[in-house]
């Protein structure tokens, strides 16, 4: 079966759609895309929703393919259906069998839910109705009509849910899959009779649960306003902050701005995509380590206010022994900040090929002997000396500890946890640890050129010398994402813990996490926050005192607005080929965050 390159769609006709140009008079443009985009959903109407089918809930269960059946519109349509799930492409054209498509239904035979997009001539086609009536008799599924309303005559017979727009271009393309996935919500009836079964006010309503994706002025904020980012950009891979960047903004649950720039190293090969997959360093201790933390706690498996060794039995007879969990998350346990691990490693310990004696794949071609971190690393962290207990010193230990309590309780591992409670059902099928397991090389952005430790351009295998050691998988780093999975999960929690159409916490346990929870700093718990002491413009100089979010040592940073309804990621590789403070000098992503801020701002008035 042939499937379409994904990287490519997302970087085509989607891109041009949502992002802003250093042009000017972009914010005319836009307008005259918005007027286009709202003509296309008021002459949308959702058929056959009789079962809710559509918004789609549950991704979990699902096995998504689109099938191109030559639809001139479909790279639009397919590049949107994937900013929602992992959505397989196969392409009719390759079956040489112009009389049925037997073998094309065959090779559908792993998925359970099939997406096809038609104009009308196309349903006018008894090949194509045959194929779709066949593949209805055991899988769901979900049609895409363009174009004019008669051609809905030749679905009488069929009870599938049909979005029908009654226009075919790019804009109506990428209205649809929003529709089926819930960016944006169903809210016509047909005006017009098109056959005995699709009537004058035939039609299902639905409301928005996912992100949508549209212009800058469809949230109020000018795409004018947002053309310093490009500037501020351009500029900081020019005096090499980091070969490549990429910056996503969701205002009111909108995706508005989503661009990559540069290339994944100074060679300038291979430039950024907006599919392609960041090492996001410490960003790991908010989007695995503390949401399973979150979801213990609600499930009352977790206490805050329980000492470490009721849960980890190796810390029992430790200096970590009484120390709280709820210390743990803020940082103010009194753990020293860092361990250099890998300054410990020495011949014999590690090997260029694997075996039983060498296990854990650190990079490529390099191997730890079998029971480092059980033996050398775990012990040493949890005799580590308690120096300042009750004081704000922010520690990897933290998390490492954490990791360890959450999989006592969960009795998984942290990557795994994670993918089946989070990732997978919220659709961030670009995010897990150990990408190197699902992606090529090409799809992730490269790190640091680590002649020091590894010997090796780091692909694909985490940048930190602790998480590496421990295989890759650890509860302060080694979780790989994009830009678009990031902004779901941040958006569900700006959403007080619910994104399409499930619950993943309750608003107060967002609201307790993400707050301000220390006396001492001006953290939450795992989360970093808006500093109160202005004059350090944390995380930027214009950010609303509910700021919340963190940053990552490989040059990556996400943080949400409440009080802005904003969603802000920032990423790129500062550390290639070898770390840089180029980016942080030029305050490259608090500078971005306040043109953010301000734009938005400026909408308001």
């Amino acid at each position: 079966m042939k499937k379409n390159n994904l990287k490519t769609l997302l970087t085509l006709c989607f891109a041009a759609i949502i992002t802003t140009t250093a042009c000017a008079q972009e914010h005319k443009k836009n307008q005259t895309r918005l007027k286009e985009i709202e003509h296309a959903i008021s002459n949308t109407v959702l058929l056959n929703n009789q079962n809710n089918v559509i918004p789609i809930k549950g991704l979990a269960q699902k096995r998504f393919v689109s099938v191109n059946l030559g639809y001139e519109n479909q790279v639009a349509f397919d590049s949107l259906l994937n900013k929602y799930a992992d959505v397989k492409l196969t392409d009719a054209a390759i079956y040489k069998d112009s009389a049925s498509y037997n073998n094309l239904e065959d090779d559908l035979k792993f998925y359970n839910t099939v997406i096809i997009a038609l104009n009308d001539k196309m349903a006018l086609n008894g090949k194509n109705i045959s194929f779709i009536s066949n593949l209805t008799k055991s899988k769901q599924v979900i049609v895409a009509l363009f174009g004019h309303g008669s051609s809905l005559a030749s679905f009488d017979n069929l009870n599938m849910p049909i979005v029908w727009i009654n226009s075919n271009n790019n804009e109506s393309a990428m209205v649809s899959p929003q529709i089926i996935f819930g960016g944006i919500g169903a809210s016509q009836t047909l005006t017009k009779a098109h056959s005995g079964k699709y009537t004058v006010g035939s039609g299902y309503k639905t409301t928005a649960t996912r992100l949508k994706y549209t212009v800058p002025e469809d949230a109020d904020v000018n795409s004018d306003d947002l053309k310093e980012i490009d500037n501020i950009i351009l500029d900081g891979i020019k005096q090499k902050a980091a070969p490549g960047m990429e910056v996503l903004v969701a205002k009111d649950g909108k995706v508005i701005y989503n661009k990559a720039f540069g290339y994944h190293t100074y060679a300038n090969t291979m430039p950024d995509k907006l599919s392609d997959i960041f090492d996001l360093a410490s960003v790991t201790k908010i989007t695995a380590t503390t949401p399973s933390v979150m979801r213990l706690v609600e499930q009352g498996k977790l206490n805050l206010d329980t000492n470490i060794g009721y849960y980890i039995a190796k810390a029992r007879n430790t200096p970590m022994n009484n120390i709280h969990v709820r210390e743990v998350m803020l940082h103010q346990a009194g753990f020293i900040p860092y361990i250099p691990f890998h300054n410990f490693v020495k011949e014999g310990d590690y090997s260029r090929d694997s075996s039983a004696a060498y296990p854990t794949k650190v990079a490529d071609n390099y191997y730890i002997k079998k029971g480092f971190f059980n033996d050398f690393m775990w012990p040493k962290m949890l005799n580590s000396p308690i120096k300042t207990r009750g004081s704000y010193v922010y520690s990897d230990i933290s998390m490492y500890v954490m990791q360890d309590i959450v999989e006592h309780l969960t009795q998984e591992p942290l990557d795994k946890y994670t993918q089946e409670n989070f990732y997978t059902p919220l659709g961030m099928y670009r995010t897990g640890f150990l990408p190197r397991n699902r992606f090529s090389k090409d799809e992730i952005i490269p790190t640091e050129d680590d002649q020091a430790f590894r010997k090796t351009l780091l692909e694909g295998y985490v940048h930190d010398q602790g998480a590496a050691l421990k295989g890759g998988v650890a509860g302060h780093a080694g979780l790989f994402g994009s830009a678009n999975d990031l902004a779901i999960y941040y958006q569900m929690l700006l959403n007080q813990g619910t994104y399409g159409g499930e619950q993943y916490f309750t608003p107060q346990t967002v609201q307790t996490f993400t707050s301000k929870q220390s006396n001492v700093s001006r953290r939450g718990l795992g989360f970093d926050r808006w500093d109160s002491d202005l004059t350090k413009k944390y995380p930027s100089e214009l950010a609303s005192p509910q700021t919340f979010g963190h940053t990552g040592y490989t040059g990556i940073g996400v943080w949400v607005d409440p009080a802005r309804n904003m969603v802000y990621i920032f990423l790129s590789n500062r550390v290639n080929p070898t770390v840089t403070e180029v980016l942080g000098r030029l305050n490259i992503r608090p500078r971005i965050e306040d043109v953010i801020n301000k734009a938005i701002d400026k909408g308001k008035k």
